[in-house]
């Protein structure tokens, strides 16, 4: 009995030693794609540091790396968590995202903030949680953000029909003259 678990243990060592040169690639995009959506979202100094110390690691193709990244399979684990946080809103992205897409990404950003979703629990037991302080600030900023992007579109629809009862009345005034 005790060389079977003596074996299983040699097993499992030799797997976990094994792991550790099996890594999973690195999110170590360059910052400009983030400054891009700041940019576009118009991210205030306050609302920037919130992102960078809460939200960019996992919604972003920059992450910055704890030491304890470098280990396996915590390694593995955590790339997991970076994918299905890009999968869901990746910032990076933002500016490939349409009007529609954008308003569904930040409403669901207030949500699950709201819910308290966001952050994840297994990301809180590093790094702690998302002061409710930060949150409400991060929630006001989503909703003004859409609110600012509603009233653009609003106003660029308004336009383009403008422009088009003046092209028809161009065109009906042309009719006339050529009767």
């Amino acid at each position: 009995m005790l060389t079977k678990i003596k074996n299983l243990f040699i097993v499992l060592l030799l797997v976990l030693v094994i792991t550790q040169f099996l890594r999973p690639e690195k999110n170590e995009a360059s910052y400009t794609s983030i400054t891009t959506f700041e940019d576009l979202a118009s991210v205030t100094p306050d609302i920037q540091s919130i992102l960078q110390n809460q939200c960019y690691d996992c919604h972003s193709n920059t992450t910055r790396y704890p030491w304890y990244m470098e280990v396996s399979p915590v390694s593995h684990w955590m790339a997991y968590h970076i994918d299905e946080g890009k999968k869901h809103f990746n910032v990076s992205n933002w500016e490939a995202y349409t009007a529609k897409q954008k308003d569904h990404k930040l409403e669901e950003l207030i949500e699950e903030i709201e819910k308290k979703k966001m952050p994840l629990e297994s990301y809180t037991w590093m790094h702690g949680e998302l002061p409710s302080a930060d949150a409400e600030k991060l929630i006001a900023w989503a909703k003004e953000v859409r609110a600012k992007a509603k009233d653009t579109l609003n106003t660029k629809a308004k336009d383009s029909l403008q422009l088009k009862v003046s092209d028809t009345t161009a065109i009906d005034s042309t009719k006339v003259a050529l009767k």
